[in-house]
């Protein structure tokens, strides 16, 4: 079986720990492992997937709880490596009555940002791999070059690639830097997951499905697009399909969506699914893709927390 390399930001979710309201307001925050790749990661591992993550952390007590976190996941940690050139990053969130978060990060020259591409294990890949990722660390720097080289790896490999962008504007100098980075990036991957925000965002269309057809170039074969609360769509070039998500309780929504692409990318890896083959059986199958993916989310955002909060594949109602 395949497995899922992610690529990118490990860091320090500070969450707050019974409080809700603005992060000038709240007074206490629980420590938690966190980064959109590293979630994904994570996910898969719970769900029994071999995953593992390409990135950097401090020589400091966050890095080294960072990777204990990982590890008891269940991920491989072995591709993590740690420095003394710079910090682990942090972030705090805050969290309104409804779960909807809003974030502020330490990271200038943090470890991660530091990964250069000659880190990157050469003749690692196969055809049965996936490679994620997302935006955060496309900004200039070291690391970015690593994903380039990684994407280039990835297709040399004829793995899968997946790309999640999950936008976080003020990491960048100004929203058209982001724009157009993303931009720059999406035509490489044949997976592609977007919140109705971001399509927006990304193309300036309001219409979902106009927007989404633009978006299908060169390797891109399948775009899922989330709504939240309401469920998520799937699109090939040729056809859409759309499942509604449960009704939750819901009490913190970070790493939901990661929460929802990694378990998608579980199941592509248990049907060993290739660039060959992915669209054809996503067509087959969305309605049981989506509805799993959904579920698995949705348990998510009842527990704090994103690595915490995710469940391993004996919690689930159906798998």
């Amino acid at each position: 079986m395949g497995r899922l390399f992610t690529i990118g930001e490990l860091l320090i979710d500070f969450t707050p720990t019974n409080e809700y309201g603005s992060l000038t307001a709240i007074e206490h925050f629980t420590k938690n492992a966190g980064g959109a790749p590293a979630n994904v990661a994570a996910v898969c591992a719970k769900l029994g997937l071999q995953a593992a993550l390409f990135t950097q952390v401090g020589q400091d007590a966050f890095g080294d709880f960072l990777k204990t976190t990982l590890q008891q996941a269940g991920v491989d940690t072995s591709y993590i490596r740690q420095t003394t050139e710079g910090e682990t990053s942090l972030a705090f969130v805050s969290l309104a009555t409804n779960g909807d978060r809003d974030f502020l990060f330490y990271r200038r020259q943090t470890a991660d940002l530091l990964y250069k591409p000659e880190y990157l294990p050469l003749q690692l890949l196969t055809s049965n791999d996936i490679v994620h990722f997302c935006s955060v660390n496309l900004v200039e720097s070291p690391m970015k070059q690593a994903h380039i080289a990684l994407i280039e790896q990835a297709h040399q490999a004829g793995s899968l690639v997946s790309f999640d962008p999950n936008v976080r504007l003020p990491l960048w100098h100004n929203e058209s830097a982001c724009r157009e980075t993303i931009l720059a990036f999406l035509p490489k991957a044949h997976i592609v997951k977007l919140s109705e925000e971001e399509l927006v965002f990304l193309t300036a269309i309001e219409d979902e499905q106009i927007a989404v057809q633009t978006l299908f170039q060169e390797n891109v074969a399948i775009i899922i697009i989330t709504h939240g609360a309401k469920g998520a769509s799937l699109y090939t070039t040729q056809q859409h399909f759309y499942v509604p998500a449960d009704k939750v309780a819901t009490v913190d929504t970070t790493g939901a969506g990661d929460a929802f692409i990694g378990a998608l990318l579980s199941q592509f890896l248990t049907q060993h699914l290739t660039v060959a083959t992915i669209a054809a059986f996503c067509e087959q199958h969305a309605e049981d893709l989506l509805s799993f993916a959904n579920h698995y989310a949705g348990i998510s955002t009842t527990r704090h927390g994103a690595i915490p909060s995710y469940p391993a594949r004996h919690e689930l109602s159906f798998r």
